[in-house]
Protein backbone atom coordinates (compact mmCIF):
# COMPACT_ATOMS: atom_id res chain seq x y z
CA UNK A 1 0.00 0.00 0.00
CA UNK A 2 1.02 3.43 -0.96
CA UNK A 3 1.31 6.38 1.61
CA UNK A 4 1.26 9.85 1.26
CA UNK A 5 4.12 12.09 2.81
CA UNK A 6 4.30 15.47 2.98
CA UNK A 7 7.15 17.68 2.05
CA UNK A 8 8.29 20.84 4.19
CA UNK A 9 10.19 22.48 1.31
CA UNK A 10 7.67 22.33 -1.15
CA UNK A 11 6.53 25.86 -2.67
CA UNK A 12 2.22 26.82 -1.96
CA UNK A 13 0.21 30.16 -2.11
CA UNK A 14 -0.81 31.26 1.34
CA UNK A 15 -3.91 33.03 2.21
CA UNK A 16 -1.98 36.94 2.62
CA UNK A 17 -4.59 38.28 5.06
CA UNK A 18 -5.27 36.11 8.24
CA UNK A 19 -8.97 36.74 7.90
CA UNK A 20 -8.76 34.29 5.35
CA UNK A 21 -7.58 31.63 7.21
CA UNK A 22 -11.21 32.03 9.71
CA UNK A 23 -14.28 30.93 8.43
CA UNK A 24 -17.57 32.94 9.02
CA UNK A 25 -18.85 29.68 10.84
CA UNK A 26 -15.64 29.92 13.24
CA UNK A 27 -16.51 29.89 16.61
CA UNK A 28 -14.00 32.01 17.44
CA UNK A 29 -15.65 34.82 16.05
CA UNK A 30 -18.55 34.97 18.73
CA UNK A 31 -15.92 35.34 21.45
CA UNK A 32 -14.90 38.55 19.19
CA UNK A 33 -18.21 39.92 18.82
CA UNK A 34 -18.78 38.70 22.58
CA UNK A 35 -16.02 41.40 24.11
CA UNK A 36 -16.45 43.77 21.35
CA UNK A 37 -19.46 44.81 22.75
CA UNK A 38 -18.58 44.61 26.54
CA UNK A 39 -19.29 48.19 28.15
CA UNK A 40 -15.50 48.45 29.27
CA UNK A 41 -16.39 51.46 31.27
CA UNK A 42 -18.91 49.21 33.35
CA UNK A 43 -15.93 47.06 34.11
CA UNK A 44 -14.32 49.98 35.34
CA UNK A 45 -11.71 49.68 32.76
CA UNK A 46 -10.29 52.86 30.74
CA UNK A 47 -9.83 52.92 26.97
CA UNK A 48 -8.54 56.25 26.86
CA UNK A 49 -6.01 55.67 23.88
CA UNK A 50 -3.93 59.02 24.68
CA UNK A 51 -2.85 57.49 28.20
CA UNK A 52 0.57 59.11 28.69
CA UNK A 53 3.37 56.53 29.31
CA UNK A 54 4.05 53.55 27.34
CA UNK A 55 1.72 51.86 25.12
CA UNK A 56 -0.36 48.89 26.66
CA UNK A 57 -1.44 46.00 24.83
CA UNK A 58 -5.53 46.59 24.29
CA UNK A 59 -7.60 45.67 27.30
CA UNK A 60 -10.50 44.65 24.41
CA UNK A 61 -7.71 41.71 22.98
CA UNK A 62 -6.57 41.12 26.32
CA UNK A 63 -9.99 40.17 27.65
CA UNK A 64 -10.50 37.93 24.28
CA UNK A 65 -7.54 36.03 24.88
CA UNK A 66 -8.41 35.31 28.22
CA UNK A 67 -12.28 34.10 27.57
CA UNK A 68 -11.40 32.03 24.37
CA UNK A 69 -8.39 30.74 25.90
CA UNK A 70 -10.48 29.35 29.78
CA UNK A 71 -13.10 28.19 26.68
CA UNK A 72 -10.69 25.80 25.40
CA UNK A 73 -8.82 24.67 28.40
CA UNK A 74 -5.59 26.98 27.66
CA UNK A 75 -5.50 29.44 31.38
CA UNK A 76 -1.95 29.18 32.00
CA UNK A 77 -0.17 32.28 31.01
CA UNK A 78 2.55 30.75 29.01
CA UNK A 79 0.21 28.27 26.95
CA UNK A 80 -1.84 31.17 26.26
CA UNK A 81 1.40 32.80 24.94
CA UNK A 82 2.09 29.94 22.78
CA UNK A 83 -1.17 29.70 21.05
CA UNK A 84 -0.54 33.45 20.07
CA UNK A 85 2.77 32.46 18.06
CA UNK A 86 1.21 28.80 16.84
CA UNK A 87 -3.00 28.73 16.85
CA UNK A 88 -4.19 30.07 14.25
CA UNK A 89 -7.77 31.08 16.05
CA UNK A 90 -5.87 32.88 18.14
CA UNK A 91 -3.69 34.74 15.81
CA UNK A 92 -6.75 36.34 14.11
CA UNK A 93 -8.44 37.10 17.33
CA UNK A 94 -5.34 38.53 18.77
CA UNK A 95 -4.93 40.67 15.38
CA UNK A 96 -1.32 39.57 15.75
CA UNK A 97 -0.60 40.65 18.79
CA UNK A 98 1.88 38.65 20.70
CA UNK A 99 2.07 39.34 24.36
CA UNK A 100 4.22 37.52 26.93
CA UNK A 101 3.26 35.40 29.64
CA UNK A 102 4.34 37.99 32.08
CA UNK A 103 2.05 40.69 29.99
CA UNK A 104 -0.84 38.25 30.14
CA UNK A 105 -0.55 37.34 34.12
CA UNK A 106 -0.24 40.80 34.83
CA UNK A 107 -3.31 41.46 33.01
CA UNK A 108 -5.07 39.12 34.77
CA UNK A 109 -4.10 39.75 38.00
CA UNK A 110 -4.45 43.61 37.55
CA UNK A 111 -7.97 43.12 36.68
CA UNK A 112 -9.27 40.90 38.86
CA UNK A 113 -12.34 43.03 39.75
CA UNK A 114 -13.32 43.98 36.08
CA UNK A 115 -13.21 39.72 35.11
CA UNK A 116 -15.73 39.58 38.08
CA UNK A 117 -17.86 41.78 36.18
CA UNK A 118 -17.89 39.73 32.76
CA UNK A 119 -20.25 37.10 33.63
CA UNK A 120 -22.98 39.87 35.11
CA UNK A 121 -22.78 41.68 31.07
CA UNK A 122 -22.74 37.78 29.67
CA UNK A 123 -26.34 36.74 31.54
CA UNK A 124 -27.89 40.75 30.82
CA UNK A 125 -26.79 40.09 27.07
CA UNK A 126 -28.34 36.30 27.60
CA UNK A 127 -31.50 38.64 28.59
CA UNK A 128 -31.72 40.56 26.27
CA UNK A 129 -31.77 37.95 23.23
CA UNK A 130 -34.70 36.18 25.72
CA UNK A 131 -32.53 33.24 26.38
CA UNK A 132 -32.89 33.30 30.14
CA UNK A 133 -36.30 34.14 31.37
CA UNK A 134 -35.51 34.07 35.47
CA UNK A 135 -38.42 32.12 36.49
CA UNK A 136 -37.44 29.29 38.00
CA UNK A 137 -33.52 29.04 39.18
CA UNK A 138 -31.44 26.29 40.69
CA UNK A 139 -29.22 26.15 42.88
CA UNK A 140 -25.89 23.76 42.98
CA UNK A 141 -22.55 23.74 44.21
CA UNK A 142 -19.27 21.92 43.96
CA UNK A 143 -15.60 21.72 44.97
CA UNK A 144 -12.40 22.89 42.85
CA UNK A 145 -9.16 22.56 44.27
CA UNK A 146 -7.36 25.60 45.21
CA UNK A 147 -3.93 26.86 43.81
CA UNK A 148 -2.34 25.58 47.67
CA UNK A 149 -1.56 22.26 49.30
CA UNK A 150 -3.63 20.75 51.56
CA UNK A 151 -0.39 20.47 53.86
CA UNK A 152 -0.12 24.15 54.30
CA UNK A 153 -3.19 24.57 56.15
CA UNK A 154 -3.12 24.94 60.50
CA UNK A 155 -4.39 25.86 63.28
CA UNK A 156 -3.55 28.91 65.46
CA UNK A 157 -1.26 27.02 67.55
CA UNK A 158 1.07 25.59 65.03
CA UNK A 159 0.99 29.68 63.50
CA UNK A 160 2.00 30.72 66.86
CA UNK A 161 4.71 28.31 66.87
CA UNK A 162 5.74 28.80 63.31
CA UNK A 163 5.91 32.50 64.14
CA UNK A 164 8.29 32.10 67.40
CA UNK A 165 10.82 29.91 65.61
CA UNK A 166 11.09 32.39 63.34
CA UNK A 167 11.79 35.57 65.83
CA UNK A 168 14.68 33.18 66.52
CA UNK A 169 15.62 32.29 63.37
CA UNK A 170 15.46 36.37 61.72
CA UNK A 171 17.52 37.09 65.31
CA UNK A 172 20.22 34.62 64.00
CA UNK A 173 20.18 35.60 60.73
CA UNK A 174 20.49 39.66 61.76
CA UNK A 175 23.54 38.44 64.36
CA UNK A 176 25.22 36.80 61.19
CA UNK A 177 24.75 39.97 58.75
CA UNK A 178 26.67 42.11 61.70
CA UNK A 179 29.71 39.53 61.85
CA UNK A 180 29.98 39.22 58.28
CA UNK A 181 29.99 43.41 58.41
CA UNK A 182 32.65 43.91 61.13
CA UNK A 183 34.84 40.77 59.00
CA UNK A 184 34.52 42.93 56.30
CA UNK A 185 34.33 39.23 54.47
CA UNK A 186 33.11 38.95 50.54
CA UNK A 187 29.93 40.25 49.18
CA UNK A 188 28.42 36.85 47.95
CA UNK A 189 28.30 35.89 51.78
CA UNK A 190 26.36 39.23 52.57
CA UNK A 191 24.17 38.94 49.69
CA UNK A 192 22.81 35.48 50.53
CA UNK A 193 22.41 36.16 54.03
CA UNK A 194 20.47 39.15 53.12
CA UNK A 195 18.18 37.42 50.65
CA UNK A 196 17.30 34.93 53.34
CA UNK A 197 16.54 37.23 55.68
CA UNK A 198 14.27 38.65 53.54
CA UNK A 199 12.33 35.78 52.91
CA UNK A 200 11.95 35.11 56.37
CA UNK A 201 10.80 38.84 56.93
CA UNK A 202 8.29 38.11 54.33
CA UNK A 203 6.63 34.74 55.75
CA UNK A 204 6.82 36.57 59.18
CA UNK A 205 4.19 39.15 57.65
CA UNK A 206 2.31 36.55 55.91
CA UNK A 207 2.25 34.26 59.78
CA UNK A 208 1.02 37.49 61.26
CA UNK A 209 -1.68 38.20 58.57
CA UNK A 210 -3.13 35.10 59.14
CA UNK A 211 -3.16 34.67 63.00
CA UNK A 212 -5.43 38.34 62.39
CA UNK A 213 -7.60 35.96 59.78
CA UNK A 214 -8.55 33.89 62.43
CA UNK A 215 -9.68 36.94 64.71
CA UNK A 216 -11.88 38.11 61.54
CA UNK A 217 -13.21 34.90 60.26
CA UNK A 218 -12.98 32.77 63.18
CA UNK A 219 -12.18 29.84 61.75
CA UNK A 220 -10.74 26.84 63.11
CA UNK A 221 -7.88 26.53 60.16
CA UNK A 222 -6.02 28.46 57.96
CA UNK A 223 -4.60 27.80 54.48
CA UNK A 224 -0.57 29.72 54.70
CA UNK A 225 -0.43 29.91 51.04
CA UNK A 226 -4.02 30.83 49.90
CA UNK A 227 -6.18 31.98 53.24
CA UNK A 228 -9.25 32.28 51.63
CA UNK A 229 -9.57 28.60 50.64
CA UNK A 230 -10.32 25.58 52.86
CA UNK A 231 -10.00 22.14 53.03
CA UNK A 232 -13.24 20.12 51.86
CA UNK A 233 -13.67 16.41 51.11
CA UNK A 234 -15.11 15.40 47.67
CA UNK A 235 -14.92 11.81 46.17
CA UNK A 236 -11.57 12.90 45.16
CA UNK A 237 -10.46 12.98 48.44
CA UNK A 238 -9.57 15.80 50.96
CA UNK A 239 -7.69 18.77 49.32
CA UNK A 240 -7.68 22.29 49.91
CA UNK A 241 -10.51 23.88 47.34
CA UNK A 242 -13.60 26.65 47.04
CA UNK A 243 -17.08 25.41 47.08
CA UNK A 244 -18.42 26.78 43.26
CA UNK A 245 -21.86 27.83 43.74
CA UNK A 246 -23.93 28.08 40.65
CA UNK A 247 -27.32 29.76 39.75
CA UNK A 248 -28.68 28.16 36.74
CA UNK A 249 -31.94 29.36 34.32
CA UNK A 250 -34.18 26.45 33.63
CA UNK A 251 -35.43 28.03 30.29
CA UNK A 252 -32.31 27.00 28.61
CA UNK A 253 -29.71 25.88 31.29
CA UNK A 254 -27.90 29.21 31.13
CA UNK A 255 -25.71 30.30 34.39
CA UNK A 256 -27.44 33.51 35.67
CA UNK A 257 -24.68 33.88 38.90
CA UNK A 258 -21.51 32.01 39.65
CA UNK A 259 -19.62 32.46 43.06
CA UNK A 260 -16.37 30.84 45.41
CA UNK A 261 -17.36 30.41 48.80
CA UNK A 262 -15.07 29.34 51.34
CA UNK A 263 -17.78 27.67 53.72
CA UNK A 264 -17.30 23.81 53.05
CA UNK A 265 -21.12 23.46 53.30
CA UNK A 266 -24.45 24.52 51.29
CA UNK A 267 -26.71 24.93 54.00
CA UNK A 268 -26.18 28.21 54.28
CA UNK A 269 -25.74 29.66 50.62
CA UNK A 270 -29.41 29.02 49.20
CA UNK A 271 -30.77 32.76 50.05
CA UNK A 272 -27.39 34.60 48.98
CA UNK A 273 -27.01 33.10 45.74
CA UNK A 274 -30.49 33.49 44.67
CA UNK A 275 -31.11 37.01 45.93
CA UNK A 276 -27.53 37.35 43.90
CA UNK A 277 -29.09 35.87 40.96
CA UNK A 278 -32.08 38.41 41.24
CA UNK A 279 -29.81 41.49 41.36
CA UNK A 280 -28.01 40.48 38.17
CA UNK A 281 -31.33 39.81 36.18
CA UNK A 282 -32.80 42.46 37.69
CA UNK A 283 -35.73 40.92 38.94
CA UNK A 284 -37.40 38.05 41.11
CA UNK A 285 -37.42 34.44 40.40
CA UNK A 286 -40.89 32.50 41.17
CA UNK A 287 -39.74 29.39 42.09
CA UNK A 288 -35.53 28.68 43.63
CA UNK A 289 -34.88 24.49 43.83
CA UNK A 290 -31.68 22.89 45.24
CA UNK A 291 -30.75 19.48 46.56
CA UNK A 292 -30.81 18.69 50.06
CA UNK A 293 -27.60 19.95 50.69
CA UNK A 294 -29.38 23.19 51.01
CA UNK A 295 -31.87 22.08 53.24
CA UNK A 296 -31.95 24.65 56.28
CA UNK A 297 -35.24 25.81 56.96
CA UNK A 298 -34.26 29.51 58.77
CA UNK A 299 -32.17 29.98 55.30
CA UNK A 300 -35.53 28.91 53.36
CA UNK A 301 -37.22 31.36 55.33
CA UNK A 302 -35.48 34.52 53.13
CA UNK A 303 -36.45 32.98 50.04
CA UNK A 304 -39.71 32.44 51.12
CA UNK A 305 -40.38 36.09 53.02
CA UNK A 306 -40.11 37.57 48.95
CA UNK A 307 -42.62 35.72 47.74
CA UNK A 308 -40.32 32.86 45.86
CA UNK A 309 -41.45 29.25 45.88
CA UNK A 310 -38.81 27.23 47.78
CA UNK A 311 -38.28 23.51 46.47
CA UNK A 312 -35.88 21.94 48.32
CA UNK A 313 -36.22 18.72 49.88
CA UNK A 314 -35.78 18.39 54.01
CA UNK A 315 -33.49 15.78 54.99
CA UNK A 316 -36.05 12.96 55.48
CA UNK A 317 -37.48 13.16 52.67
CA UNK A 318 -33.91 12.87 50.56
CA UNK A 319 -32.91 9.89 53.01
CA UNK A 320 -37.10 8.26 52.94
CA UNK A 321 -35.91 4.85 53.04
CA UNK A 322 -33.65 5.26 56.34
CA UNK A 323 -36.47 7.13 57.65
CA UNK A 324 -39.30 4.42 57.85
CA UNK A 325 -38.09 3.34 61.02
CA UNK A 326 -41.23 1.89 63.51
CA UNK A 327 -40.66 4.53 66.08
CA UNK A 328 -39.19 7.38 64.21
CA UNK A 329 -40.51 11.13 64.71
CA UNK A 330 -42.74 10.69 61.55
CA UNK A 331 -45.05 7.90 63.98
CA UNK A 332 -45.74 10.43 66.86
CA UNK A 333 -48.42 12.62 66.17
CA UNK A 334 -47.75 16.44 66.86
CA UNK A 335 -50.92 18.22 68.95
CA UNK A 336 -50.57 21.85 68.21
CA UNK A 337 -53.17 23.22 70.27
CA UNK A 338 -51.31 21.53 73.12
CA UNK A 339 -47.97 22.12 72.44
CA UNK A 340 -47.27 18.53 72.50
CA UNK A 341 -46.76 15.06 70.73
CA UNK A 342 -48.07 11.60 71.17
CA UNK A 343 -46.56 8.31 70.80
CA UNK A 344 -47.67 5.35 68.64
CA UNK A 345 -49.62 3.88 72.44
CA UNK A 346 -51.07 7.29 72.62
CA UNK A 347 -49.02 8.63 75.83
CA UNK A 348 -48.08 12.14 76.41
CA UNK A 349 -44.92 13.79 75.76
CA UNK A 350 -45.26 17.55 76.61
CA UNK A 351 -43.02 20.58 76.13
CA UNK A 352 -40.19 20.75 78.12
CA UNK A 353 -37.50 23.33 77.42
CA UNK A 354 -36.13 25.46 74.14
CA UNK A 355 -33.12 25.83 72.98
CA UNK A 356 -33.15 29.19 71.37
CA UNK A 357 -29.27 29.38 69.81
CA UNK A 358 -30.58 26.40 67.75
CA UNK A 359 -33.78 27.04 66.98
CA UNK A 360 -35.14 23.30 68.49
CA UNK A 361 -37.71 22.53 71.04
CA UNK A 362 -37.80 19.46 72.95
CA UNK A 363 -40.56 17.04 74.32
CA UNK A 364 -40.44 14.50 76.61
CA UNK A 365 -42.87 11.60 77.92
CA UNK A 366 -44.74 12.99 80.82
CA UNK A 367 -43.45 9.82 83.05
CA UNK A 368 -40.31 7.74 82.81
CA UNK A 369 -42.49 4.57 84.06
CA UNK A 370 -44.61 4.58 80.81
CA UNK A 371 -41.44 4.09 78.64
CA UNK A 372 -40.58 1.48 81.74
CA UNK A 373 -43.60 -0.64 80.85
CA UNK A 374 -44.38 -0.34 77.42
CA UNK A 375 -43.71 -3.24 75.27
CA UNK A 376 -42.08 -1.33 73.13
CA UNK A 377 -39.21 -0.13 75.59
CA UNK A 378 -35.86 -0.89 74.11
CA UNK A 379 -36.95 -0.60 70.72
CA UNK A 380 -38.25 3.07 71.12
CA UNK A 381 -35.88 4.11 73.40
CA UNK A 382 -33.76 3.04 76.01
CA UNK A 383 -33.14 6.02 77.81
CA UNK A 384 -33.68 5.48 81.62
CA UNK A 385 -35.66 9.26 81.79
CA UNK A 386 -37.88 7.88 78.83
CA UNK A 387 -38.30 9.19 75.01
CA UNK A 388 -37.37 12.48 74.07
CA UNK A 389 -38.48 14.35 70.31
CA UNK A 390 -36.81 17.27 69.04
CA UNK A 391 -38.90 19.98 67.28
CA UNK A 392 -37.80 23.02 65.37
CA UNK A 393 -38.97 26.42 66.20
CA UNK A 394 -39.94 26.50 62.45
CA UNK A 395 -41.47 23.15 62.25
CA UNK A 396 -44.66 24.14 60.86
CA UNK A 397 -42.97 25.94 58.05
CA UNK A 398 -40.70 23.18 57.35
CA UNK A 399 -43.66 21.01 56.85
CA UNK A 400 -44.85 23.35 54.59
CA UNK A 401 -41.67 23.61 52.36
CA UNK A 402 -41.82 19.89 52.34
CA UNK A 403 -45.64 19.82 51.06
CA UNK A 404 -44.27 22.49 48.22
CA UNK A 405 -41.29 19.81 47.41
CA UNK A 406 -44.23 16.86 46.66
CA UNK A 407 -46.06 18.94 44.83
CA UNK A 408 -43.62 20.56 42.44
CA UNK A 409 -41.51 16.89 41.92
CA UNK A 410 -41.89 17.73 38.25
CA UNK A 411 -39.73 21.19 38.79
CA UNK A 412 -37.49 19.10 40.75
CA UNK A 413 -36.63 16.94 38.18
CA UNK A 414 -35.27 19.08 35.92
CA UNK A 415 -32.82 19.94 38.35
CA UNK A 416 -30.10 17.63 38.12
CA UNK A 417 -30.06 18.28 34.00
CA UNK A 418 -29.99 21.84 34.13
CA UNK A 419 -28.12 22.15 37.65
CA UNK A 420 -25.09 19.89 37.39
CA UNK A 421 -24.71 20.14 33.52
CA UNK A 422 -22.51 23.12 33.68
CA UNK A 423 -20.28 21.69 36.23
CA UNK A 424 -19.34 18.75 33.97
CA UNK A 425 -18.81 20.71 30.69
CA UNK A 426 -16.39 23.04 33.48
CA UNK A 427 -14.44 20.04 34.71
CA UNK A 428 -14.51 18.38 31.83
CA UNK A 429 -14.25 20.41 28.43
CA UNK A 430 -12.94 23.34 29.92
CA UNK A 431 -10.45 21.29 32.20
CA UNK A 432 -10.40 22.29 35.46
CA UNK A 433 -9.40 20.27 38.01
CA UNK A 434 -7.95 23.69 39.90
CA UNK A 435 -7.84 27.32 40.08
CA UNK A 436 -4.27 29.56 38.75
CA UNK A 437 -5.05 32.61 41.21
CA UNK A 438 -4.86 32.76 44.91
CA UNK A 439 -7.39 34.45 47.33
CA UNK A 440 -10.92 34.83 47.11
CA UNK A 441 -10.94 38.19 44.26
CA UNK A 442 -8.43 35.84 41.99
CA UNK A 443 -10.86 32.82 42.19
CA UNK A 444 -14.28 34.78 41.85
CA UNK A 445 -12.39 36.47 38.33
CA UNK A 446 -12.02 32.66 37.30
CA UNK A 447 -15.27 31.62 38.08
CA UNK A 448 -16.80 34.20 36.50
CA UNK A 449 -14.59 33.60 33.30
CA UNK A 450 -15.99 29.79 33.47
CA UNK A 451 -19.32 30.52 33.90
CA UNK A 452 -19.05 32.85 31.31
CA UNK A 453 -17.44 30.12 28.28
CA UNK A 454 -20.30 27.89 29.38
CA UNK A 455 -23.18 30.65 28.91
CA UNK A 456 -21.16 31.20 25.86
CA UNK A 457 -21.27 27.89 24.15
CA UNK A 458 -24.73 27.22 25.21
CA UNK A 459 -25.65 30.37 23.26
CA UNK A 460 -24.08 28.75 20.19
CA UNK A 461 -26.15 25.37 20.79
CA UNK A 462 -29.54 27.25 20.85
CA UNK A 463 -28.83 29.72 18.35
CA UNK A 464 -26.32 28.35 15.97
CA UNK A 465 -22.89 30.43 15.29
CA UNK A 466 -24.08 32.22 12.30
CA UNK A 467 -27.28 33.56 14.17
CA UNK A 468 -25.48 34.46 17.72
CA UNK A 469 -22.66 36.31 16.08
CA UNK A 470 -25.67 38.37 13.75
CA UNK A 471 -27.23 39.44 17.16
CA UNK A 472 -23.82 40.61 18.51
CA UNK A 473 -22.62 42.44 16.23
CA UNK A 474 -26.46 44.37 15.49
CA UNK A 475 -26.09 47.81 16.74
CA UNK A 476 -30.02 47.27 18.73
CA UNK A 477 -27.93 44.82 21.35
CA UNK A 478 -25.60 46.48 23.09
CA UNK A 479 -24.32 44.92 26.34
CA UNK A 480 -25.05 46.89 29.34
CA UNK A 481 -23.67 46.47 32.88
Amino acid sequence: MAYRYGNREQFGLFPQSIEDYVSKEDPVRVYDAFVGGIDFGELGIDLDEHQVGNSEYDPKAMLKLLVYGYSYGLKGARKLERACHHNVSFMWLMGGLKPDHKTIAEFRRGHKKALKQVLKQCVRLCIKLDLIAGNVLFVDGTKIRANAARGKTHDRAHYEKMLGELDGRIEKLLEECERIDRQEEGLGSSVAVNKELAQAEGLKQKIKDVLEGFKDSGRKKINLTDPDCAVMHSVQGSHASYNVQSVVDDQHGLIVHAEAVSATSDVNQFAEQIQQANETMNKLCEVGCADAGYADTAELKNIDEQGIKVVVPSQRQALRKKEQKAFSKSHFRYDKEKDCYFCPEQNELPYEFIDPKRGKKYYRISAPGLCHRCVHYGKCTSNKNGRRIMRLVLEDLKERFEAQYEACKEIYARRKTRAEHPFGHIKRNLKTDGFMLRGKDGVQAETSLLATCFDLRRMMTILGITTLIEKLTAPAIPVMG
